[in-house]
Formats: structure tokens, C-alpha cells, sequence
């Protein structure tokens, strides 16, 4: 895939994307189609538009459903690549947080990232390599306008379930790294900010807007790529020079 003046080529390497269907997953899921990758993404529905990759059902709040995808991904050879994109968010302050949306952010936000990355690492150890990339945020660095205690905590897990994996992982050949990600233009973005709250946030960051999807796709790959080897533990911003 050319990429800007970046050129990535993944072909002959697998690569999962959960959280695939939409926003800056599905983006990813054509990039590495694109680019050559052998590409399956997972999530409760597929994308809306077929992006040319293979589609695997999966609920993230059940272990037992991810488990299921990696028995099905099994079945067509090994993983070079997982990228943990998927999230959910609900914009509520404490006082409104039930015990029960709790649960439900941190299932899919983190549980389920844990156990992918233990699927993953499980069969990337056996290889001798391998790339994953889990999507953080910044709120995870910092704090949110538009979202819940739930989320950020979250997030900021996601950052140290990315380190101390780093640690672990390094002796065997499989790189782990997170990026960190802005307000993006996506679905996500559009439901929990009108258009005057995008416009304050935009004239708040110091490039002055909003990233596009493919802004953040683009360190995604980087990532994932040969250009990254040397990459390892590392907790990439991507958000236009806020913090």
C-alpha cells in the first residue's frame, strides 16, 4: 500500500484486526488489504461495506467468543499481526456510572484485549515473531472531555497490559507495541460531540483540527511493519501536539 510516500507491503503475512467493523479498525482492515496482508477482522456484525478481508463473528465480552476465533483462525494457518482496535464509550460522568456499564467498558476495552494478546502471544512465541498493536487513547495519558472514568481507566490499562507484554514477550521474537490516538473523525467521535463541541476541541489542539481516520492508521502500520523492529514497548501519540 503506498501510504503518503510510504509504501508498506505486508503480503504473505496474516494479519487480525478486532474491532474492524468501523472507524479507525476498518480503515486498518483496507489498508492491510491493500498493502497484501491475508486479512481477517472480528467483531459482533461486519462492516457495513465488504472491505475485501475475511470476517470472524466474535463478542468480545465473552473470553469463550474470542476463544472460538482463534480455534477458527487456527484452521487457515499462523498470525503475524493483531491489532486490538475495538473500544466502546459511554460519555457519562462517575455519579451516573453504573457497576454494570463498568463492567461492560472494561470487558471489551481491556479483559478482552488481555486475552487476545495471551491467544496471540501463545501462538507468536511458537513462531519465533510477531507484531501487536494495541489502540489505546489519550485519554489513557491524560483525561477525556467526552467520556467516562470507565474508558479512561481503560485505556490507561491497555498502556500498561502493552508494557509489561513488552517485557515478556521481547526474548521471543514478538514485538508489542501501543498508539495512542486523538479525537478521531469517527462514528464514535459523531455520537458524543456536536459539531460546536468538535469545532472548541479543534481550536484547542495546536494543528488546529481533528485527525482524519487514515492519520491514524498510517503509525499503525508503521508498527506493524519491518521499519519497526527495533520498536518495542513504545507508546506512540498520535494527537495533533495536545500533551
Amino acid at each position: 500500500m503506498v501510504f503518503g510516500d510510504v509504501r508498506f507491503d505486508f503480503t504473505g503475512r496474516r494479519a487480525l484486526v478486532v474491532g474492524g467493523s468501523r472507524g479507525i479498525g476498518l480503515a486498518l482492515v483496507r489498508a492491510f488489504v491493500e498493502a497484501g496482508a491475508d486479512t481477517i477482522y472480528a467483531a459482533r456484525r461486519p462492516a457495513d461495506d465488504d472491505p475485501g478481508a475475511t470476517f470472524v463473528a466474535a463478542d468480545l465480552t465473552d473470553p469463550r467468543s474470542i476463544e472460538a476465533l482463534f480455534a477458527r483462525l487456527d484452521e487457515g494457518g499462523g498470525l503475524d499481526v493483531l491489532v486490538n482496535a475495538a473500544a466502546i464509550n459511554y460519555a457519562h460522568q462517575i455519579s451516573d456510572v453504573t457497576l454494570e456499564e463498568w463492567d461492560e467498558v472494561i470487558a471489551v476495552n481491556l479483559r478482552a484485549a488481555f486475552v487476545l494478546c495471551r491467544e496471540a502471544a501463545a501462538r507468536m512465541r511458537g513462531a519465533g515473531s510477531g507484531r501487536i498493536v494495541n489502540v489505546a487513547s489519550i485519554a489513557g495519558r491524560h483525561r477525556s472531555p467526552v467520556s467516562g472514568v470507565h474508558y479512561v481507566a481503560s485505556k490507561a490499562g491497555l498502556i500498561g497490559l502493552t508494557r509489561q507484554l513488552a517485557f515478556e514477550l521481547g526474548p521471543h521474537g514478538v514485538t508489542v507495541n501501543a498508539v495512542c490516538p486523538s479525537q478521531t473523525m469517527t462514528e464514535m467521535l459523531t455520537r458524543t460531540m456536536t459539531e460546536d463541541q468538535q469545532a472548541d476541541l479543534a481550536a484547542s489542539i495546536p494543528l488546529r483540527r481533528l485527525a482524519t481516520v487514515e492519520e491514524q492508521v498510517g503509525p499503525i502500520l508503521f508498527l506493524c511493519s519491518d521499519a519497526a523492529a527495533y520498536m518495542h514497548g513504545a507508546v506512540v501519540d498520535v494527537n495533533g501536539g495536545q500533551i
